[in-house]
């Protein structure tokens, strides 16, 4: 029996390759931020700030979405590479070459540098281009 399912044609013009790509750095994210952040968020001191492990969740829940919207979630992984390229320079590498890094900053740089080499291997960018640079915009009311 053929599927009534609407297909995205968006999905069409990326590879499947591409896709699968994809969908595992959605799972990527959801098994990282889940080990890491998950456990601060069910278990937290009430009177914790909670600003970036409540940010982080958020991520955490968009990437299921990205499982089954890959090309669709897009803007989640350019969210990803842009607030990490951030923070590589503007925070990482300065307080690496100042020698002046807090404790924390081994793991956060692991983490970090890997989303920045891992996001623009797997971001589709000539669909980047096509439909965020030179495709048309929505209307202005």
């Amino acid at each position: 029996m053929a599927s009534t399912a609407v297909r995205d044609p968006a999905a069409s013009e990326v590879s499947l390759a591409r896709l699968y790509g994809l969908r595992a750095t959605y799972l990527l994210l959801i098994v990282g931020l889940g080990a890491t952040n998950l456990p601060g968020l069910i278990s937290h001191d009430p009177t914790s700030r909670g600003v970036i492990p409540s940010m982080l969740g958020g991520i955490w829940l968009l990437a299921f979405i990205g499982l089954r919207y890959p090309v669709q979630m897009l803007p989640l992984l350019l969210f990803e590479l842009s607030w990490k390229t951030i923070w590589l320079f503007a925070f990482g590498l300065p307080q690496w070459s100042a020698g002046r890094m807090p404790s924390t900053w081994s793991g956060d740089f692991e983490a970090i540098v890997a989303g920045v080499i891992l996001m623009p291997i797997v971001i589709p960018w000539g669909y980047v281009y096509r439909h965020y640079i030179n495709g048309l915009s929505e209307r202005w009311r």
